[in-house]
Parts: C-alpha cells; sequence; structure tokens
C-alpha cells in the first residue's frame, strides 16, 4: 500500500481499491506448475482468485525457489495474479529463471475477498478532520461531487476516479479523505487506502503540478 494518496494535475486519476478480510485468509492446494509460458503457470482447481489480486506462494516441492521467503509470508512475498481461467493461474512478475521443476505439493495463500453486493460507497476529501470539503462523491457536495466510485463486486474491487479536466482545476495541494462503504442494514465501513498509521487514521492526499499542459 501507499503512503498517501497522490493526485498529479492535469491527468486522469484512477485508483484500485481491493477489499479483503484483513486476518482470514483462504488457502488453496497447487496440483502443477508449468514454465512453459515464461512466467509459472499454476493449476489451482477453482480458486476463486480475482483478477490482479496479491497472492503468496508456500510449501512448494521442487521449485522452491516460487516459495515466499518469510514465514508468514510479509508484503513483499506477494505477487499480483493474471487469471487464465477458472483452475490456472499465473504470476506473470515473476522471473523464473533458474527455477527447478516443479514436484508437488504447495499452497496459494491470499486474503479472502469480501462480496460487497448491494453495497453503497462514499468518499470524500477535506483540508482536515470536520473541515472544509475539497471533492467528494456525493450528489449534496455539488459541483465539489467530481469523485467517481466504480464497484465490481464479483472481484472485490473499487476503482476511485477523477477526470483529468477536474484534477486540472485543482488549486490545493494537501488534504486527508476517508472511504466509507455502507451495507444494505446501513452498517458503515472504513475501508483504509494507505498504509499511513493505523485502520482509524484518515488517510493523507497529496497533489502535485503537471509538466505538460
Amino acid at each position: 500500500m501507499e503512503k498517501e494518496i497522490v493526485i498529479q494535475r492535469g491527468s486522469t486519476f484512477e485508483y484500485e481499491v481491493l477489499w479483503a478480510n484483513a486476518t482470514d485468509f483462504t488457502y488453496k492446494a497447487i496440483t502443477a506448475i508449468s514454465l512453459t509460458f515464461g512466467p509459472p503457470r499454476l493449476t489451482v482447481t477453482g480458486h476463486g482468485i480475482p483478477p490482479g489480486w496479491p497472492v503468496a506462494i508456500t510449501r512448494v516441492s521442487g521449485m522452491r525457489k516460487i516459495n515466499a521467503e518469510n514465514s508468514p509470508p510479509s508484503s513483499r512475498d506477494y505477487h499480483t495474479v493474471k487469471v487464465i481461467d477458472a483452475n490456472t493461474i499465473e504470476l506473470n512478475d515473476v522471473d523464473a529463471t533458474g527455477f527447478s521443476a516443479y514436484a508437488s505439493g504447495g499452497f496459494v495463500q491470499f486474503k479472502t475477498p469480501i462480496d460487497f453486493s448491494g453495497y453503497a460507497f462514499r468518499q470524500d476529501i477535506k483540508d482536515k478532520e470536520g473541515g472544509t470539503v475539497l471533492l467528494s462523491s456525493e450528489l449534496a457536495d455539488a459541483p465539489l461531487n467530481l469523485i467517481t466510485i466504480t464497484p465490481t463486486p464479483a472481484e472485490s474491487k473499487l476503482l476511485i476516479g477523477i477526470d483529468a479536466t477536474d484534477t486540472a482545476a485543482i488549486a490545493w495541494s494537501k488534504g486527508v479523505t476517508d472511504l466509507e462503504a455502507v451495507s444494505p442494514t446501513g452498517k458503515v465501513v472504513k475501508l483504509k487506502l494507505t498504509s499511513s498509521g493505523d485502520e482509524t487514521d484518515h488517510d493523507p492526499v497529496r497533489v502535485v503540478g503537471e509538466v505538460t499542459t
């Protein structure tokens, strides 16, 4: 995770949020690993992993270099998944040069995605806690409601966006933000966007200038 959210004036802002259970992990058995296509392709029957989801590999025999270096895996042990099909994933960011042949076993470990079907999402950027709204996703904050939030429940992902014409007009340089999810029953959950502070802290936002205009 980033330490702050950076918006560049004059550029389209896009920020992908993965919503996962912070303490619950899913483990799926690996039955084969092929290097035929370059990056490792893993056979993981019925893996259910969303595209682009971070995973760690553990307890593989033979091709031991593919395993996480730490136990439990640290953030540096996770790889972004390319989903090939319902039973196959690829670790497209892994250089498999010098890897031994797969022998047996192993697990794909990942944080369990949250099904947020039926949830609504809202976000404000303010100059400080309880301060002035700078940008918002809420109609009530018009004409500052320039943040779009596009949920993809099947992949447990959100895409936060701001158009380039709107970022070009930003006159402020720093702020704080919260992203909230509202369940169908009205429960409100804050989604942490950065690694700054603890889970209760607001996420810092910084705006940087543009060179090409």
